[in-house]
């Protein structure tokens, strides 16, 4: 089926900033749209998201020249073109011509790749997560992520109250109608607790709570207090996970703890995060050193045993993604579209991930919209793990719903 129409506009974010939503319009007139998110702290090898640069308005953050590449440069590019995702994001990454989308902007770019795999489906009048399925992943049988909920916010999400950003449970089962209602009981009773204790039950960008607590560890003390007053045990029921995005303290090449305000050495930082996972069973530690720190991250794959997941160091970026299988540095990636800007080159870079025999997490970013589409992408290629944001705020939880959905699909 053709495409007959493209018009993108600036909408919000949930931290309130503009970003780009797209509606492709089909020849039979059905409508098909997508919005991107934006992440806040970024690696500095993602793909270029495009901003006015205007201080006049929105701070600088406006969108509209991105916005305005949809509504002319591609939209006469792919217009009366038929709805196959892999030839129009070939046609859009020619058109741009840079390594990075610094033309057209990924945002730009991303909003009508996705929009396209959406209309693609509806014109094989298949669910989104079986046309992605069948079209980008058809030797995998479709599986339920389990989640990686992240429930206390921490470093540039929630003001630097802790060096690590995120504390995450995850629910030992991947049935959505089971884990959802852990984590969320889970999170609830994390919230009584805080109230108890007269601490700070708001949220910071991803939904999770962002309480004054002493300590890495007394957070991950109170998680676990706070599950087994809801009836949860550790490693019973669930698994506790971190985020570090060590990138963002990390300066002059130097580990610098914002909590602490001293530095810490790599090699003590290894230790620290050795000893976590052993006090606390850790299933995975997601950016635990910056985003060009090759050489230790094959060092602390070696010596932890617990899933390395890297975010800046590998950006869903299949090149950079091939140098890390091969250093053996990390055993998993986190795959965000709007890093690297296609749909077909994220899928490039989960089969190589999962050809590798590493695991993927399929991951939001802080700054979301209601736009579920990662939902569909995590069940369609049978990723481990999902990363959406806490029990709370809809862009969050409309990927939890969307996951909802697709259990009573099937």
């Amino acid at each position: 089926m053709k495409i007959i129409d493209l018009k993108a506009i600036q909408i919000l974010d949930s931290r309130g900033n503009p970003t780009v939503r797209t509606i492709l319009t089909l020849e039979d007139n059905s409508t098909h749209s997508s919005s991107v998110p934006s992440g806040a702290s970024t690696g500095s090898y993602e793909a270029v998201e495009l901003r006015d640069e205007d201080s006049s308005k929105y701070l600088g953050k406006g969108v509209l020249t991105a916005v305005n590449n949809v509504n002319t440069k591609i939209k006469n590019a792919i217009l009366n073109q038929d709805t196959d995702p892999n030839t129009i994001d070939d046609i859009m990454l020619t058109l741009d011509g840079t390594e990075n989308k610094a033309n057209l902007g990924a945002n730009a770019i991303l909003s009508v790749s996705q929009a396209v795999v959406r209309a693609a489906a509806h014109s094989q009048n298949k669910p989104l997560w079986q046309f992605m399925n069948e079209y980008y992943f058809k030797d995998v049988k479709p599986t339920f992520p389990k989640l990686l909920v992240n429930i206390v916010n921490g470093g540039k999400h929630a003001n630097w109250n802790f060096d690590i950003q995120e504390f995450m449970v995850v629910p030992n089962t991947n049935i959505p109608t089971e884990s959802v209602r852990i984590a969320a009981e889970i999170f609830h009773s994390l919230g009584k607790i805080l109230k108890d204790k007269k601490l700070s039950t708001l949220l910071g960008d991803e939904g999770g709570y962002s309480p004054a607590l002493s300590s890495n560890e007394e957070v991950l003390d109170i998680i676990i207090q706070a599950a087994r007053n809801a009836g949860y045990e550790n490693n019973k029921d669930f698994r506790l996970s971190l985020d570090v995005a060590a990138t963002e303290w990390y300066e002059n090449g130097k580990y610098v703890s914002h909590k602490l305000n001293k530095e810490i050495s790599v090699e003590d930082l290894i230790e620290y995060f050795k000893t976590l996972t052993d006090n606390y069973s850790l299933l995975s530690i997601e950016d635990p050193l910056a985003e060009d720190d090759w050489e230790n991250y094959v060092k602390m794959t070696n010596e932890i045993s617990t899933i390395i997941i890297g975010d800046d160091l590998f950006v869903t970026n299949p090149k950079r993604i091939e140098r890390g299988i091969k250093e053996k540095a990390g055993n998993a990636v986190l795959i965000k579209v709007n890093q690297i800007g296609t749909v077909k080159e994220t899928a490039e870079a989960i089969n190589m991930t999962h050809n590798a025999n590493w695991s993927t997490a399929i991951s939001h970013r802080s700054g979301e919209t209601e736009d579920s589409f990662i939902a569909d992408l995590a069940y369609a290629c049978g990723s481990e793990f999902i990363k959406t944001g806490s029990m709370s705020r809809s862009e969050r939880l409309a990927k939890y719903n969307r996951l909802l959905e697709i259990e009573q699909e099937i």
